[in-house]
């Protein structure tokens, strides 16, 4: 594995971003004050990143262009486009963005994380590579598992729940985990990746940490090592971790936040679940009766055979060129 230049320089531009929230009508979000004012601030943001955009363009006078999606990559884009300069862009979500969706249009070369079908870009310059992965994430031997869960002084004899919310945490999914603790530890071991805004009161609620169940707030080391001694992962329906599992070949319950823009969380659990890669519970449902997550983490657990073979379906979605492939799209777009 390379290693990263300490000294690449970084610059910054201003962004703004247009908010739109999926489980809320577009009237309602009309007349919701702090929105619109919010939203008509960032325009102006967003033109002040266009203007900065265009002097560094001219004064780097760089060969291609590539952005990643998100809204600070616009301005950037558009700038890229006045001035002729090829654009690539990487689309992780099977739901494309505001920002990739107007991108698109202009863009010299397309690089998805998800199959075409997914997508409504033109697909004479569209491309499927997948998401490029760590290489530390991969398929854990029997061995290889047993060492990890030892490594984080966990019980090696019993199944291994890992319930992760991403970097911020999931509230609903933490404080779901909470009320059926008890019956999530009659099924196996349990660790608990809360987010850091969460993780006192949930200490107040959960047992002490022991080789049964651990709370953390955030894991910033070996994240790869404790997904891989797993039995079972339940995660939120980021693009990233999905495909990171999917390395791992890893059980999944996926739970998306169908509150998100354009419920990309939504349409990124659909590509694996029509694949029967992964099983998907519906958070509301999940709210309603909390057991639900139990069974659904038990039939994996009860299954063997049936979770292996889904876990192998899961993995088949993995591209382990990913990366060069998108270099190579950008070395052949440049000027």
């Amino acid at each position: 594995m390379g290693h990263f230049d300490q000294d690449l320089p970084v610059q910054t531009i201003i962004g703004g971003k247009f908010r739109r929230y999926n489980h809320v009508s577009m009237w309602r979000q009309l007349l919701w004050p702090s929105v619109v004012l919010m939203n008509i601030r960032d325009g102006f943001l967003v033109g002040i990143g266009f203007l900065q955009s265009i002097v560094k363009l001219i004064i780097w006078r760089p060969d291609v262009v590539f952005t990643k999606g998100g809204y600070v990559c616009l301005p950037v884009g558009i700038a890229a486009r006045l001035l002729g300069i090829p654009l690539v862009i990487h689309d992780s979500d099977a739901h494309p963005g505001l920002t990739n969706r107007i991108l698109g249009k202009w863009a010299t070369l397309i690089a998805t994380g998800a199959p075409l079908e997914y997508y409504s870009y033109p697909i004479e310059k569209a491309r499927y590579v997948g998401i490029p992965i760590a290489p530390e994430f991969h398929e854990f031997s029997d061995a290889e598992r047993l060492v990890a869960k030892q490594k984080w002084g966990i019980s090696p004899s019993n199944p291994l729940i890992v319930i992760t919310g991403g970097g911020l945490g999931a509230g609903r999914i933490n404080n779901t985990t909470a009320l059926v603790l008890n019956d999530l530890l009659k099924l196996g071991s349990v660790v608990l990746i809360s987010g850091t805004s969460q993780y006192d009161e949930l200490r107040s609620l959960t047992p002490p940490d022991s080789d049964r169940f651990q709370l953390h707030s955030f894991i910033s080391k070996d994240m790869a090592l404790l997904l891989g001694a797993a039995d079972v992962v339940v995660t939120r329906a980021g693009a990233t971790t999905i495909l990171e599992l999917a390395a791992l070949e890893k059980p999944t319950i996926l739970i998306p936040n169908g509150k998100l823009t354009g419920g990309h969380q939504l349409k990124n659990a659909d590509v694996y679940v029509k694949a029967n890669a992964v099983i998907v519970v519906d958070e509301n449902k999940m709210l309603e009766e909390p057991a639900i997550l139990v069974d659904a983490i038990d039939e994996i657990l009860s299954n063997p055979n049936m979770s292996k073979a889904m876990a192998h379906r899961f993995s088949n979605f993995v591209r382990p060129n990913a990366a060069k492939d998108v270099a190579n799209m950008i070395i052949s777009s440049a000027k």
